[in-house]
């Protein structure tokens, strides 16, 4: 079956793999005609969920009353807005609930768009960012949806907001008891997990559940492991009506690149492919002192601070770390931290994007800045932010006792493995894991 699959049925066990689709998503894979039909418009022929359900009309929603979470994003091959389109072929959209950033896209990092009507739709749009079960429950109610469309593209680190806003809503959705469907989309690290998995007592709003730093899995993957492994440990009935319609012509192989052409950055500080591949990693400079170049034009690319100098550059290429090199770098962030200051340190260049492990070559970055210069030091919080983000307090324990980036990666390595075991059977894609 290549488009829909259930994440969980009604008293299969955890771990089980789903092998068919429910009635809403019967028919889809059969589509072969309209909007979204031509099969090289995306990368190597590729076909999201959402071009794969309007090339057949979006019947899947017929007679539905449909609630979209989704932004930027959310958009068929020709770059129109999902509920534009929805809303232009009949479908009963009852209304939008927006992210951070918003359903426009008009709000900056730790910001929305407040609850409007959309003016080109006449949709009510909910401000949906930092929503928790409840108040997700009391806007599917108050809108009186029945079934709940989630088509966010995802940059693959557990840090990265959109995904938590999945699961609130697909708790939301199991107490109000209706649908979920998830118009899938390409993960753009591909498919290989990498990275410490969160522990018990370090969920936040930055990591919820127990999945890897760089979790390996598209966002329809996750809400079958969700639904499968979490749903009940969270107190809710897993999903009866739980559906993904699955990208067509996507290996886990494939990475950043292969969708290079369609990207639309999925927030303000996710400019590029590049800037998403190296994030699972440099992403966690936001713990530090260090810019993570925040108000420049490559973010999570330019990592420096007042006080670096030309050694950590030189230092870093020395360690000959797999498809990265770094160039020495000056740049004035225009907000965020060192605002106005002048700072040195690197860029850091793909060279092979197949071949980088982002997670470790911060990790070498970091053991490196630690080593050289005095002035590092976490944000001000006692490094409670580096613990939130590697998903316990064992990164920030071995750092400061002077560990090697190496005893720091192979200290994750046995939890990563059986992540890899423990989500197996969630999957829909063929390739390495």
């Amino acid at each position: 079956m290549t488009v829909s699959r259930r994440g969980m049925f009604r008293g299969v066990g955890i771990g089980a793999a789903a092998v068919a689709g429910s009635a809403l998503t019967a028919g889809v894979a059969r589509a072969d005609g309209g909007r979204g039909s031509k099969g090289g418009g995306r990368g190597r022929g590729l076909r999201t969920g959402a071009d794969v359900a309007a090339a057949d009309q979006w019947r899947v929603f017929s007679g539905r009353k449909v609630g979209v979470i989704t932004n930027p994003t959310g958009v068929l091959e020709d770059f129109t807005s999902i509920v534009d389109d929805m809303v232009a072929r009949g479908v009963d959209v009852g209304a939008v609930f927006g992210p951070e950033h918003g359903f426009r896209g008009t709000a900056q990092a730790g910001e929305s768009e407040e609850t409007f009507v959309d003016p080109r739709t006449g949709v009510t749009v909910y401000d949906a960012y930092g929503a928790n079960v409840a108040k997700f429950a009391g806007f599917f109610t108050e809108s009186g949806v029945d079934t709940v469309v989630f088509d966010i593209r995802d940059v693959g680190a557990r840090f990265y907001t959109y995904i938590w806003t999945m699961w609130t809503a697909m708790q939301a959705a199991s107490q109000v008891g209706i649908a979920f469907v998830v118009l899938d989309r390409p993960n753009p690290l591909g498919g290989r997990a990498r990275g410490p998995v969160l522990q018990e007592g370090f969920s936040s709003g930055v990591g919820v559940l127990e999945i890897a730093q760089q979790h390996g899995m598209t966002v329809g993957e996750l809400a079958r492991f969700f639904n499968g492994v979490f749903m009940e440990r969270a107190g809710q009935v897993p999903l009866a009506d739980l559906d993904v319609i699955e990208v067509r012509g996507w290996r886990r192989e494939m990475v950043g690149p292969d969708q290079a052409d369609r990207w639309i950055p999925p927030s303000p500080n996710m400019p590029t492919p590049q800037t998403a591949t190296i994030y699972p990693g440099t992403g966690m400079f936001e713990s530090t002192n260090f810019s993570e170049g925040r108000g420049t034009t490559r973010p999570f690319e330019l990592i420096g601070a007042p006080y670096v100098d030309h050694q950590w550059a030189a230092a870093l290429n020395e360690r000959g770390l797999k498809g990265v090199e770094f160039r020495e770098a000056y740049f004035v962030p225009t907000f965020s931290k060192n605002q106005g200051q002048v700072c040195a340190g690197v860029q850091v260049h793909l060279i092979d994007e197949e071949k980088v492990d982002a997670i470790a070559v911060a990790t070498h970055m970091l053991v490196e800045a630690r080593d050289l210069y005095e002035g590092f030091d976490w944000r001000g919080d006692g490094g409670r932010w580096i613990d939130l983000l590697t998903g316990s307090d064992r990164f920030r324990t071995q750092f400061e006792a002077g560990a090697s980036a190496e005893e720091i990666i192979e200290a994750w390595q046995p939890e990563l493995q059986q992540f890899v075991k423990d989500t197996r059977g969630y999957l829909l894609y063929p390739g390495p894991r």
